[in-house]
């Protein structure tokens, strides 16, 4: 798998834990065992949240089990392509309140962290681990019976390398390390300028 440091410019010194990290696609179609997913999970339970709220929650499918199907098929056609060869398919949810029922402002922000510190954790056990939008919310939340005081905010797929020449021929020139904006883009001092 391509490093994100071999391809990618850095304008000020990082780890390059942050530069090698990236989303690809290809995958091997091999399973992997449900106590290295455990491992990613435990460093999402690790990421920080306003007043210790702890809103992410994670609903995973791991492939060849009944539970696959129902995740898979919340996905778009798009993605539907390359996800056949993940090893798991995970849905995280945030809880859109504290325990007391007062609104948590920062559930996403905060289920963001969890879902960082797992993508971090599995590209350093050298897993492709690739984050998306394109799959159906409203089913989601009513196929996995979320309950409506948590919000549906992301999927995940996790899977072992593969190789690019067995992604659909579309997604094979794409399969590489993206670049960022410059940091003056992102970042300003003061008001908002940009």
């Amino acid at each position: 798998m391509i490093r994100g440091s071999e391809k990618r410019t850095i304008e000020n010194n990082v780890d390059r834990l942050f530069v090698d990290r990236w989303s690809p696609r290809a995958m091997s179609g091999d399973g992997i065992p449900e106590a290295e997913l455990l491992t990613l999970f435990e460093a999402a339970r690790w990421a920080p949240s306003s007043m210790n709220n702890q809103p992410g929650r994670i609903l995973y499918a791991r492939r060849d089990t009944g539970q696959w199907p129902l995740f898979f098929n919340l996905l778009v056609d798009s993605n539907k392509a390359w996800c056949a060869r993940a090893a798991a398919l995970l849905v995280f949810v945030s809880k859109t309140t504290f325990e007391s029922g007062k609104p948590c402002r920062t559930h996403s922000y905060d289920t963001g962290a969890s879902w960082m510190s797992l993508a971090l954790q599995g590209s350093l056990r050298g897993y492709v681990v690739h984050g998306m939008q394109g799959f159906d919310y409203e089913q989601a939340k009513s196929a996995l019976n979320i309950p409506d005081e948590y919000q549906v905010e992301a999927m995940a797929a996790i899977g072992l390398p593969g190789l690019i020449q067995e992604l659909p021929e579309s997604l094979q020139a794409r399969e590489t390390p993206s670049e960022r904006r410059p940091l003056a883009q992102t970042v300003c001092e003061g008001r908002f300028s940009f």
